[in-house]
């Protein structure tokens, strides 16, 4: 069994798409571990912001089988691929990590938004703060620690 961290942001109908995304998850992986419920501003586009969150899992596919079934996940609740890079999500799943696997075959592992984003580390040293990143080779804890604090981030309370 694989350990997998996977990435959720929604910055429409946030509440609704968070929670049809955890439940999808589940329904797909069984028993998961989530972080805490982070609002961040929108992030090289101007909208509204955006909640996210860290999901931890266990899973016997693939990582290229994780990430199709992810997409699936994100069809189902509205997401639109047409438009441009960076604009506004009905649903955003990424598979972050799959155990200490890098890799470029089909999905980029561990994902580069990992070290780039707030609103992906902060959770992920949340979850799994003295998990070693494969490429970094440090702890999310110490990588949260040195990050430069320039995106506007905040824990929310969540109502599950």
């Amino acid at each position: 069994m694989a350990t997998i961290y996977i990435s959720v942001g929604s910055n429409e109908q946030r509440d609704e798409k968070i929670r049809a995304a955890y439940a999808a998850i589940q329904l797909a992986y069984g028993n998961i571990v989530v972080s805490s419920v982070y609002e961040s501003e929108s992030v090289g586009f101007s909208g509204p912001a955006f909640y996210n969150l860290v999901i931890a899992a266990e899973t016997e596919e693939s990582p290229q089988d994780v990430a199709a079934r992810l997409k699936r996940i994100e069809d189902d609740n509205g997401r639109v691929r047409s438009g441009p890079k960076f604009s506004n999500r009905a649903l955003d799943l990424d598979l972050l990590l799959y155990d200490d696997v890098i890799t470029d075959e089909g999905v980029q592992i561990p994902r580069h938004e990992i070290t780039e984003n707030a609103f992906v580390l902060w959770p992920m040293a949340e979850l799994a703060p003295t998990l070693v990143h494969p490429i970094t080779q440090n702890t999310y804890e110490d990588m949260w620690k040195n990050y430069r604090k320039n995106q506007s981030l905040k824990p929310v309370t969540f109502d599950w």
